[in-house]
C-alpha cells in the first residue's frame, strides 16, 4: 500500500544458488594457499561475490545468498522483476503496474509506505529509506541487459548496508569497462501475448578502449510490451501496453593493478498506460463479465472500468564514482552517488469517492461527473561511503567504513472534478464562505497535499573475520547509524471547508531522530574440501519518523513512528561431490520482528486518512532447499523448493484489519521450481541449447484490509499457480538466434489483489501474469 496523504476510502530464508548456463557453477573452496589469489579466479567457473564488500568466492560467503548470472537472464529473456523472482526461493513480489513494485524477501512484510528489503546498483543503494516517498512501491526494477549477475542476501544486512534490509537486499552488479578490448553485441527481439498486442525491442552494448588505461562501456536498450487488458467507460483495446528504454554508461581509469576510478550513469525510464489490473469479484477474483457503463457482456475479456485516461511514469537517474586504492597495508574505497527517482501518474479514483464530486460541483447540465488522481511522488539523494579493508590473511580479516545519505522527498497529490462521459477535466475553482467572519474565499483546487521530507543518516560500520583455523572461522560485525527527519504538509482546497476544517491551507510540520545499532555473528566450518556448514544471527532496522496530523484528528492520531528491528538466526550447509555432478544448498530460518510498522486508518475532519504507525511483533521461519544435477556434460537440472510460515504474533492496531496468528501479506507458505537446461556443439563453431522451467506458488494472503474483514469476515486470499517456460536457442560464428514460450499453459495467476472498495460496482483490482507468449530473438557479437 503507498501513503496517502490525504482522503482514502478506508483503507524462506536459505542459501540458494542459481546456476548460470554455462559459466556460474559452483566450486570447491580454495584452501589457505589459494585464498590470496582470489581476485585472479573471477570468470574461471569460480562464483565471486560482493556481499560483504569485498571480493569472495560464494563458499567464503556465512549467509543467504542467491545468485542470478548475466547470461543466464538474457537466455531466459529475463528482463525485469516478474521475469526472474520466480527463480530466487524466497522472493515474492507485490506489483499493480510496471515501475511500482514492492519486493518481498522471506515473508517480511505488513503492508504500508516503507522498504523492508534495499535496492543496490554495485556500492550504490538506489530509492528511497522512508515511507515518505512511497519507497515501498517504487523498488527499482533496473534493466538486466548487460548485467554481471544479481545478488540476493536473504535475512537483515543492516551491518553492512544500513537502513531497510530488514528482509535482505537485491544488488544489481553491472559489467566494468574491460581495458584493451573492443566489443559490440546486439540483440532484436519480437513477441506475441495471447490475447494481446505484439511486443518488440532491442538493445546494444558497445565497449572501447581508449588508450592502455582507459575504457569506456556504453549500453541502451528499448522495450515495448503488448497489452492484454481492455478499458471499459474509454473503450480501448490492450490499454495496459508500457515501454521500457534507457541506457548505461560507464567509463574506467585504470593506471595500474593497485589503482582505480570508475565513473557511471544510469537513465531509465517506464511509460506505462492504463494499470495492469483488471476488475474482478472479490471473493473469487474471476473476472467480472458484465460492462457496467453499458450493461454488454465482457466473457471471455479481462476489462478495467476507466473514464479517465490513466497513465503511470517512472524514471530512474543514478550518477555513481567509485575509487579504488590499495596501498598495502589496506584498500581505501569511495563511493559517491547521486540518485532521482520519480513516478508521476494519474488514475482514475472514481470508485474510491462515489458521487463527491456530483454533490459539489453538479447541477444543471453539469454531470455526472467523476474524481481523478494525479500525483507525483520524487526523491533526490546523495550517498557518500568510504571504506578500508585490509588485504587477504589467512589469519585475520578487517573492514571498516562511513557512510552519509542525505535525502529529499516529494509527494504531491491532488483529487480533480472530470466529467465521465467525456474525461474532460473541469475547472475545480470554488468560492465558499469560508473567511474568517464568512467572507467569501476563492479555492483553486478540490483537494491538493504536498509533503516535503528531508532524511539524514550518518552511519560507521566494522566487519572482522577470524580464521580460527583452515576450515573454521567466525564473522562478526556492527553498525552504529543516527539519523533525523523533517517533513512539512502542506493541505489546501474547498474540500477541507466542506469538511469542517478551520484553518486552509493546512500546514503541519514534523520531525524525528533515532539512534540505532546493528550487529551480526556468524560463524564458519569447512568439514571437507566439498562441505561448509554456517550459522548466522544478525539484526536489523527499518527507520521510524514523523506523521502529518491533518486537521480534526484526534488525541490518538501517532505524531511519529518508531523503527522496527528484526533478528534472524539461521543455519545452512553448502555441498557437493568432487566431480560437481551435484551441489546441494540448504538452509532454515527463524525471524523474530518486532515494533512492527504498519498503516493504520483514523478517522479525522476531512475523512479516513492512512497514518503510520507500529504494532506488536511477527514471527517468520522457514527452510529453503536447491539441489542442482549435471549427470552428463552439458546437462543442468536445478530444483528448489521453500517453505515460510510467517505469521502476526498479536493483533495490529484497530483500523488495520490484522489480528493474531494472520499470515503476512503476499508470503506464500510453499514456492518451487524446477529448471533443467541442455547445450551441446553442433559443429566446431556452433553450439545450442534447449531449456524449461515449472514453477509453483501456493496460495497466499493479500494486504490487511479492514473493509474487507467487515464485509466478508475474512482475508483476501489469493490462489497459487503453476507455470511452465520452455526455451531453445543456437549460436553460431557471433550470432545467436533464441525461441521462448512463457507461461505455456496460460495459467492466470495473480500476482496481488487491491483492497476492497476502491474499484467501482464493489469490485477489486486482480493484477494477472502474462498470457501465453511467443517469442524470438536475434543477436550478434564482434
Amino acid at each position: 500500500m503507498k501513503k496517502r496523504v490525504f482522503f482514502t476510502a478506508g483503507t524462506a530464508m536459505t542459501v540458494a544458488l542459481l546456476f548460470a548456463t554455462n559459466s556460474a557453477q559452483a566450486q570447491t573452496q580454495p584452501n589457505e594457499d589459494e585464498r590470496t589469489e582470489r581476485t585472479s579466479e573471477i570468470g574461471n567457473n569460480i562464483i565471486v561475490v560482493t556481499a560483504q564488500k569485498r571480493e569472495q568466492t560464494l563458499a567464503e560467503i556465512p549467509q543467504s545468498i542467491s545468485v542470478l548470472g548475466g547470461q543466464q537472464l538474457e537466455e531466459r529473456n529475463a528482463t525485469s522483476f516478474v521475469d526472474y523472482a520466480a527463480q530466487v526461493p524466497g522472493l515474492s513480489l507485490q506489483q499493480s503496474d510496471p515501475g511500482e513494485t514492492r519486493i518481498i524477501l522471506r515473508g517480511i512484510n505488513t503492508g504500508g509506505a516503507s522498504p523492508t528489503a534495499a535496492v543496490y546498483v554495485d556500492d550504490t543503494p538506489f530509492g528511497p529509506s522512508t515511507g515518505a516517498s512511497n519507497g515501498a512501491a517504487l523498488a527499482g526494477d533496473i534493466d538486466t541487459f548487460d548485467l554481471e549477475r544479481i545478488e540476493v542476501l536473504r535475512g537483515p544486512q543492516g551491518t553492512l548496508y544500513g537502513a531497510n534490509s530488514l528482509g535482505g537486499l537485491l544488488k544489481f552488479v553491472t559489467v566494468a569497462p574491460k581495458l584493451g578490448e573492443f566489443e559490440v553485441r546486439g540483440q532484436a527481439g519480437f513477441e506475441a501475448t495471447k490475447g494481446g498486442d505484439n511486443g518488440w525491442s532491442g538493445n546494444a552494448v558497445v565497449n572501447v578502449p581508449l588508450g592502455d588505461t582507459l575504457a569506456l562501456r556504453a549500453s541502451g536498450y528499448y522495450r515495448k510490451v503488448g497489452g492484454f487488458i481492455d478499458t471499459v467507460g474509454i473503450n480501448r483495446e490492450n490499454a495496459n501496453e508500457y515501454a521500457s528504454y534507457g541506457g548505461r554508461a560507464s567509463l574506467l581509469f585504470k593506471p595500474n593493478d593497485d589503482f582505480s576510478v570508475r565513473l557511471m550513469a544510469i537513465v531509465q525510464n517506464i511509460r506505462a498506460d492504463s494499470r495492469a489490473t483488471f476488475d474482478a469479484d472479490p471473493l473469487t477474483h474471476e473476472p467480472l463479465s458484465i460492462d457496467p457503463t453499458t450493461g454488454a457482456s465482457t466473457e471471455g475479456r479481462l476489462t478495467r472500468t476507466e473514464y479517465y485516461p490513466e497513465q503511470n511514469n517512472v524514471d530512474y537517474r543514478l550518477y555513481n564514482g567509485t575509487m579504488s586504492w590499495d596501498f598495502g597495508l589496506a584498500t581505501l574505497t569511495s563511493v559517491t552517488s547521486y540518485g532521482e527517482l520519480t513516478q508521476d501518474e494519474a488514475y482514475d479514483a472514481s470508485g474510491e469517492l462515489p458521487g463527491i464530486a456530483d454533490a459539489i460541483y453538479g447541477g444543471p447540465g453539469i454531470g455526472p461527473l467523476g474524481i481523478t488522481f494525479p500525483a507525483i511522488a520524487g526523491q533526490e539523494k546523495f550517498t557518500q561511503e568510504i571504506r578500508l579493508d585490509s588485504p587477504s590473511n589467512d589469519t585475520f580479516e578487517w573492514l571498516i567504513g562511513g557512510y552519509y545519505t542525505k535525502e529529499n522527498g516529494l509527494l504531491f497529490q491532488r483529487y480533480l472534478p472530470y466529467e465521465l462521459q467525456t474525461g474532460n477535466s473541469i475547472d475545480p475553482e470554488l468560492t465558499l464562505p469560508a473567511g474568517p467572519n464568512g467572507e467569501m474565499v476563492t479555492f483553486p483546487d478540490f483537494l491538493r497535499a504536498e509533503l516535503d521530507s528531508e532524511y539524514e543518516e550518518y552511519a560507521a560500520f566494522g566487519s572482522v573475520t577470524w580464521h580460527l583455523s583452515s576450515r573454521f572461522d567466525i564473522t562478526a560485525g556492527g553498525r552504529y547509524s543516527h539519523n533525523s527527519q523533517e517533513t512539512v504538509q502542506i493541505l489546501d482546497g474547498s474540500l477541507l471547508f466542506l469538511s469542517g476544517a478551520t484553518v486552509i491551507p493546512d500546514i503541519v510540520k514534523g520531525d524525528s531522530s533515532e539512534n540505532v545499532f546493528t550487529w551480526s555473528v556468524a560463524p564458519r566450518l569447512e568439514l571437507s574440501d566439498h562441505t561448509t556448514v554456517y550459522a548466522r544471527v544478525a539484526k536489523g532496522y527499518r527507520p521510524g519518523g514523523p506523521n502529518v496530523v491533518p486537521p480534526g484528528a484526534g488525541p490518538n492520531f501517532p505524531t511519529q513512528f518508531d523503527a522496527d528491528t528484526l533478528i534472524s538466526y539461521e543455519a545452512g550447509v553448502r555441498a557437493q561431490t568432487a566431480d560437481q555432478s551435484f551441489s546441494l544448498d540448504a538452509s532454515v530460518y527463524y525471524l523474530d520482528w518486532s515494533n512492527i510498522q504498519v498503516l493504520v486508518t483514523y478517522n479525522t475532519a476531512i475523512g479516513p486518512v492512512n497514518a503510520d504507525g507500529n504494532g506488536d511483533s511477527a514471527t517468520s521461519k522457514g527452510a529453503e532447499i536447491t539441489a542442482t544435477l549435471r549427470p552428463v556434460n552439458g546437462l543442468s537440472v536445478a530444483l528448489n523448493a521453500a517453505y515460510n510460515d510467517a505469521r502476526l504474533d498479536e493483533d495490529l492496531p484497530a483500523g488495520n484489519g490484522g489480528f493474531a496468528n494472520d499470515r503476512l501479506p503476499y508470503a506464500p507458505e510453499w514456492s518451487a521450481s524446477m529448471a533443467a537446461d541442455y547445450e551441446w556443439a553442433l559443429s566446431d563453431s556452433a553450439d545450442a541449447f534447449v531449456g524449461g522451467t515449472v514453477r509453483f506458488v501456493s496460495d497466499q494472503a493479500g494486504d490487511f484490509d479492514n473493509n474487507y474483514q467487515t464485509t466478508f469476515g475474512r482475508r483476501i486470499t489469493i490462489d497459487g499457480y503453476a507455470v511452465a517456460d520452455l526455451r531453445a536457442g543456437v549460436r553460431f560464428d557471433g550470432f545467436n538466434i533464441g525461441a521462448y514460450v512463457r507461461n505455456l499453459t496460460d495459467t492466470r495467476g495473480l500476482t496481488s489483489v487491491g483492497s476492497f472498495l476502491l474499484r467501482p460496482n464493489n469490485s477489486v483490482a486482480a493484477s494477472p501474469i502474462r498470457p501465453r507468449t511467443f517469442g524470438v530473438t536475434v543477436g550478434a557479437e564482434f
